[in-house]
């Protein structure tokens, strides 16, 4: 039996190198699969790692219908054995009601990879979804770090710097905890971090601890 699966974590737990890795599984054992995302960091109709693995996808927007993309391509003669969604999140919960269908009635694998809480910490309405609707949630094994050496649980947005808790829900940037770059002039320069809860309760960024001493070396190792 097909089945509907989400694994989930916080960014930087490599969910997009298990997509990727995911796919190659299957298709070395000779099944056809297709590869979905939406605003991915690396640009448009792309699956990206941030271990330099990437690999062409089809671009997920809020009118992307996946039944009906599904049963044109099968109409036409495509063979579909699974399907790899990645950040998940971004899709509308409609569209997770559609992959639940693309499982039960035509008994195609999906696999969705995505973060369940924004930058203020409330759930995705498509993760949300994937919650309520999926026959497995598996959350990564592979454990994100706050500055602090805790295990990090939450994603943080900064902008120039600074950790913001209000704005656009869908704003791409990537992970950087060490380095900002300097805005020009007018500019906002975006950027996420992990965060154990203290510290994004408290709005505290790598950035911030340094500027006030409160741990010179945050992490026991270089």
């Amino acid at each position: 039996m097909a089945e509907l699966t989400f694994r989930t974590g916080t960014m930087d737990t490599g969910k997009s190198t298990l997509a990727l890795q995911t796919n190659h599984n299957h298709a070395a054992r000779g099944r056809v699969g297709r590869l979905f995302t939406s605003h991915d960091r690396a640009g448009v109709a792309i699956v990206s790692s941030r271990l330099g693995l990437s690999a062409h996808a089809q671009e997920v927007d809020g009118a992307f219908d996946f039944w009906r993309y599904t049963v044109e391509a099968l109409t036409q003669g495509a063979r579909i054995d699974y399907m790899i969604c990645d950040e998940a999140q971004f899709y509308t919960p409609d569209q997770i009601d559609q992959l639940a269908k693309v499982v039960d009635e035509l008994q195609i694998d999906v696999f969705c990879f995505g973060i369940l809480t924004d930058f203020r910490t409330r759930l995705f309405p498509g993760a949300a979804r994937l919650v309520e609707l999926a026959d497995r949630t598996e959350v990564l094994q592979v454990e994100a770090l706050c500055w602090c050496g805790k295990r990090a649980t939450h994603n943080a947005r900064t902008e120039n710097g600074v950790m913001v808790t209000e704005g656009e829900v869908v704003v791409v940037g990537d992970v950087d905890p060490t380095e900002q770059v300097p805005a020009v002039d007018d500019e906002v320069e975006v950027a996420y971090e992990v965060l154990c809860r203290q510290h994004h309760r408290r709005g505290l960024t790598a950035a911030r601890a340094r500027a006030v001493s409160l741990s010179p070396e945050p992490l026991p190792f270089s």
